[in-house]
């Protein structure tokens, strides 16, 4: 945040060399950019902290430091670290140069401390001496046995001089590899010593005061996203090269670009078509003219002919001009190409070498000279930036402190919280309900049926707006298909009421749950227990013989039962309603929906397929929902109807149970927040269990806590895929599509997620949802306007709200 950089060194060889290798390293470029670094070292790595003065190619680093040399640089470095003190406190006292004791009474720290300054003051002055008093050079170490002790000491015990030889050694013969990245932000390996703690210090600057404290850094990364840790923003590089390009609307704004830019080529000029003009004004003015050099063209200002005189012989070429006295002087070729490549750098962001000299007709070899000496200056550097670029680029230093700033922006705002309208975007695809996310296909229902487990709705919207909202062409033979393979199974998991027990609506709004079968146990172990149904007397005499014979099939019920046909469909819905019997197939459930004289009056030409769709009789067997199991009461005042619900199936422990939840919640919706668990039924686990396993799985790596949707409150939980999902739709810009879903439907999140009062769950509601915002409601058959449209637009609105998709083959339920 800074602006400045880091030098970070991965070096597993130990503290010990690190430390030598970090101090000889901050002595050479103390030496050679005369500024001091901040560095530390660890047991892995090695960090130093540079500034806007320092500039040069990453690869030359290992050849800073000679094995032959390192010895006296490195004494030299220690002199400076707080490490000589403190071994020089050691040693006095060891020796018995400073007392112990003094009027019988132990010497304070505080008090050792001024003593040894005292006697280091007279053993080796330099140590502390003045910085102005001293002599240029390197610093005249005394022969004194305290001191060659306390050096040898930091050498080899705080220090590894040989192994650190040894390491320079073979850097040189090639035996240890090096490998350069710049990166825009640390990589996970750097990240420890970037936090390293004081003792790992080789400088004396306090914590508060370190530049590593303002590295930027990804609050999470994913293996994906750390594969690019080393790319610049393509945009971000663009972004800059706009910003820093001149945008001359005048003759003088356009004089002023000159002076700065060094000079405008003829594509430049050719790109703007208002600068040609202007470019003439300027030339019968006298305050520009235009250069020949070779086959190139160029535009230059008047005051800075002199400098491009002294690359070519232009003057004839240029114009009699009483320059500014501080233009008149004579430049050396060096200095004038330097000179007028640093102004260019700053107008045109990463370039290559052979495009900054072409303009000029210059070899590459003279432009390399005048960037090296820039980058000496600490004004250039050099690098792969732009992604994908297979040559060698130079850029200006603030320009690529700005492209590194913009890249890490961005980077922070993937990571920021979306909006909700954002999030109901994401949800469209996630649930593929948005058009070109739909499905088809049985294996399709399957997928759909899976990530809706545990979801209750209807009966009558699963078939007529649920599943038909996600699927293509949906097909009711599929859902069949599924349930007669004992893939899926319908049932009712219901709260109880205040007597406890279930009261029996209408079976076209009865609550009803899509699961798969091998899962019924986890979510029938959730219903309550309830006391006895309050049964009719055909509803109890068909769930006696239910729960006599098993599971049955329709006309055995009703041979068994003595009932007419119609009186077992009645009882049928009856112990459907209250959750207690379910069915084979999804026919069973569809043929209780549609009344029996709306079935008999299919038409002859589908009558084959609509008696396989409605027909009660070729429904399968109807079964007990769950194992009935006496309650308290006598065996002689109970009866058959008197059960209590139990799993159908082995019950699995309560944190297995939670954790199916959980994990299903995640399927459905990506991302798990309180307020989205409050949609679902009531009868699920309190969110304070949710809570707890949600943070176990994320302690195991699985999931990702964080702050994922803005504007609602809690903590927040999401899959690793889903939160690319969610970056990706925010990146994207809206196509401003209309979605037109029930209210029965889980993605009815208004006043959820969305601002605005909660649209009842009942399917003849409906919202409809435009670039993730509701745009209008269908209320009890009335129209509401939550977004002023254009009348054009309301009307293409109010029809797609009204559409369904309902399949021709079931229209009789709608």
């Amino acid at each position: 945040e800074a602006g400045g950089m880091q030098l970070v060194i991965h070096s597993p060889f130990g503290s010990r060399i690190n430390r030598a290798w970090g101090l000889a390293l901050r002595k050479r470029f103390c030496r050679n950019f005369n500024f001091e670094l901040q560095a530390a070292a660890t047991e892995d790595n090695i960090v130093l902290s540079l500034t806007q003065a320092h500039s040069f190619d990453l690869e030359e680093v290992q050849r800073y430091l000679n094995s032959a040399s390192v010895r006296p640089v490195l004494v030299q470095a220690l002199l400076d670290a707080p490490m000589f003190l403190t071994r020089w406190r050691w040693v006095a006292s060891a020796s018995l140069a400073l007392p112990r004791f003094r009027g019988g009474k132990k010497v304070p720290p505080q008090f050792a401390r001024m003593d040894s300054e005292d006697l280091i003051a007279s053993v080796f002055p330099d140590q502390v001496a003045c910085a102005e008093n001293l002599p240029g050079g390197d610093i005249e170490i005394p022969d004194h046995p305290l001191v060659r002790q306390t050096i040898k000491d930091c050498l080899t015990e705080a220090m590894d001089i040989d192994g650190l030889e040894q390491l320079l050694t073979n850097l040189a013969s090639g035996v240890i590899e090096v490998i350069a990245r710049d990166t825009t932000e640390p990589s996970p390996l750097a990240l420890e010593i970037l936090s390293a703690r004081p003792y790992a210090f080789l400088d004396d600057a306090p914590l508060e005061e370190r530049r590593t404290q303002a590295v930027l850094a990804r609050r999470w990364m994913d293996p994906e996203s750390a594969s690019d840790l080393g790319a610049l923003d393509a945009a971000a590089i663009q972004k800059v090269r706009d910003e820093v390009w001149p945008d001359a609307r005048s003759a003088d704004e356009l004089h002023a670009a000159l002076l700065g830019c060094g000079f405008l080529s003829e594509a430049d000029v050719s790109a703007q078509p208002a600068w040609r003009a202007l470019m003439e004004e300027l030339a019968a003015a006298s305050r520009a003219t235009r250069l020949t050099l070779g086959t190139c063209s160029v535009f230059v200002a008047a005051e800075r002919l002199p400098e491009f005189d002294a690359l070519f012989p232009i003057s004839q070429q240029a114009p009699k001009i009483d320059a500014p006295h501080e233009y008149r002087k004579a430049w050396a070729r060096e200095a004038a190409l330097v000179e007028i490549l640093r102004d260019r750098l700053q107008v045109l962001g990463p370039v290559t070498t052979k495009t900054l000299a072409a303009p000029l007709a210059l070899g590459t070899s003279d432009a390399d000279l005048a960037l090296i000496q820039l980058e000496a200056e600490g004004t250039a550097m050099r690098g792969q930036f732009t992604p994908g670029a297979p040559e060698l680029e130079w850029c200006e230093r603030r320009l690529l402190a700005r492209i590194h700033r913009y890249t890490v922006n961005r980077l922070r705002q993937e990571i920021e919280p979306v909006e909700p309208r954002d999030f109901m975007r994401f949800l469209f695809e996630w649930q593929r309900v948005a058009p070109d996310a739909r499905v088809e296909g049985a294996d399709a229902v399957a997928g759909i049926v899976s990530q809706l487990e545990g979801f209750e709705a209807p009966a009558a919207a699963w078939e007529t707006e649920i599943l038909p909202a996600r699927v293509n062409e949906y097909d009711p033979v599929w859902l069949d298909e599924l349930s007669r393979a004992g893939r899926v199974v319908w049932t009712r998991i219901a709260a109880l009421n205040s007597s406890g027990t279930r009261v029996a609506s209408p079976v076209r709004t009865t609550p009803v749950t899509l699961t798969a079968r091998r899962n019924l146990g986890v979510w029938a172990s959730l219903a309550q227990h309830r006391g006895d149904a309050a049964l009719s007397s055909g509803g109890r005499r068909v769930l006696d013989v239910i729960t006599a014979h098993g599971a049955s099939f329709f006309d055995d019920i009703a041979g068994a039962s003595g009932l007419l046909g119609t009186q077992v469909e009645d009882a049928l819905g009856e112990l459907v309603a209250l959750g207690l019997v379910n069915c084979d197939s999804f026919a069973g459930l569809r043929a209780l929906l549609v009344p029996s004289q709306q079935r008999r009056a299919a038409d002859g030409r589908k009558r084959v397929r609509r008696t396989a769709l409605f027909g009660i009789e070729d429904a399968g067997r109807w079964a007990l929902a769950r194992r009935a199991i006496a309650d308290s009461r006598a065996p002689a005042d109970r009866g058959a109807g008197a059960a209590v619900a139990a799993a159908a199936g082995p019950a699995g422990t309560g944190a297995d149970v939670v954790e199916h939840v959980v994990r299903s919640l995640l399927k459905r919706y990506g991302v798990v927040f309180w307020r989205l668990v409050a949609r679902e039924a009531d009868w699920l686990p309190p969110w304070r269990e949710l809570l707890r396993c949600l943070r176990r799985l994320e302690a195991r790596g699985e999931i990702r806590g964080g702050r994922f949707v803005a504007g609602l409150s809690g903590e927040q939980f999401a899959l690793p895929e889903a939160i690319g999902l969610l970056r990706d739709t925010r990146r994207r810009a809206p196509d401003g599509a209309w979605i037109s879903l029930s209210g029965a439907d889980p993605l009815n999140l208004v006043g959820v997620v969305t601002p605005g009062a909660r649209l009842p769950a009942l399917t003849g509601n409906r919202v409809l949802y435009r670039d993730g915002i509701a745009v209008a409601w269908l209320v009890a058959g009335d129209v509401r306007w939550w977004v002023e449209l254009p009348p054009e637009q309301q009307w293409a609105a109010h029809n797609v709200l009204r559409r369904r998709h309902v399949p021709a083959v079931l229209k009789v339920l709608s």
